[in-house]
C-alpha cells in the first residue's frame, strides 16, 4: 500500500505534525506511566483500525518493557487477567473517549470515576489529551492510508 499523503514532504502536514509530537512528548513525561500510556495509544488505534498507529505502538510498548501477552490481551482487556485495575479504568476510558458516536453521552459518568479513583486530575488531563491526540493522528493516517511495519522504537524522538 503507498501513502495518499507524504507528511515529511508536505510542509504543511510537516508543521502540523511537528506540534503533534511536541504535544506527544509533553504527555509522555508526565506521571503516567509509558506503558500505560503505551496501552491506551494502542487500544485507541485498534478501535480506530490505524495500522501504522498499532505498529508504531506495539513497538513503542515493547521498548517500555510490555510483554507480547499484555499486548496480544489489549483487544479483548476486559476478559483479560493480566491488566492492573488502573489499566482497566484506562483502557475504559480510551474505548468511551474514542466512541463517542457509538454512545449518547460521550463518556459516563461511570467510567470517569473509575478512572479518577486511579489517576490524579493531571494524570486524567494526560489521559483525555492522550486519547484525543491518538483520534486525531488515526484519523490522518487512516485517510492518507499510511502504510505499517516500517516504524523503529524512538524513530519520532
Amino acid at each position: 500500500m503507498d501513502a495518499r499523503l507524504n507528511y515529511l514532504a508536505n510542509p504543511a502536514t510537516g508543521k502540523f505534525l511537528k506540534h503533534i509530537l511536541g504535544a506527544g512528548k509533553v504527555l509522555h513525561e508526565s506521571s503516567v506511566p509509558a506503558t500505560t500510556q503505551e496501552l491506551v495509544a494502542l487500544r485507541v488505534s485498534q478501535i480506530n483500525g490505524c495500522a501504522a498507529c498499532i505498529d508504531m505502538h506495539t513497538k513503542e510498548a515493547t521498548r517500555a518493557g510490555e510483554s507480547s501477552v499484555r499486548l496480544n490481551l489489549v483487544v479483548a482487556w476486559r476478559e483479560a487477567t493480566v491488566f492492573t485495575e488502573a489499566e482497566r479504568a484506562a483502557l475504559e476510558l480510551a474505548e468511551e473517549g474514542t466512541r463517542i458516536a457509538d454512545g449518547a453521552g460521550g463518556v459516563s459518568d461511570e467510567v470517569w470515576a473509575n478512572a479518577a479513583k486511579h489517576y490524579d486530575e493531571d494524570e486524567l488531563a494526560v489521559l483525555v489529551g492522550l486519547i484525543s491526540m491518538m483520534n486525531t493522528v488515526n484519523r490522518l493516517n487512516v485517510i492518507t492510508r499510511q502504510p505499517a511495519g516500517a516504524y523503529q522504537p524512538g524513530q519520532f524522538g
